[in-house]
């Protein structure tokens, strides 16, 4: 049988994290708050933090919501250190 030839992938930092072929595996998770509603979707992002996720996913759909995401990058969360304060537009790490 043949091999199936694959591309290399490259590795990439979101905030302290990386993600890529030659790191750890990283426990993420996605939210399923409206990103548009800071509050609930900073609550929802702490309490995955303190389960264990290393980088939570939001869904940025509109403009509401591409909006609200400094805001939610900015938001005080329980057990988070300052400096990992980093997002992309969908990726947020805790």
């Amino acid at each position: 049988m043949a091999q199936i030839e694959r591309r290399r992938a490259v590795s990439v930092k979101i905030g302290g994290v990386v993600v890529g072929p030659d790191a750890p595996v990283v426990v993420q998770s996605m939210t399923n708050t409206d990103t548009a509603d800071v509050e609930s979707s900073v609550q929802q992002i702490a309490a995955l933090a303190r389960a264990g996720s290393e980088l939570v996913r939001v869904t940025v759909n509109n403009d509401a919501a591409a909006k609200a995401v400094p805001y939610i990058v900015d938001a005080p969360r329980a057990g988070r250190h300052p400096s990992s304060a980093t997002s992309t537009t969908t990726d947020i790490s805790c």
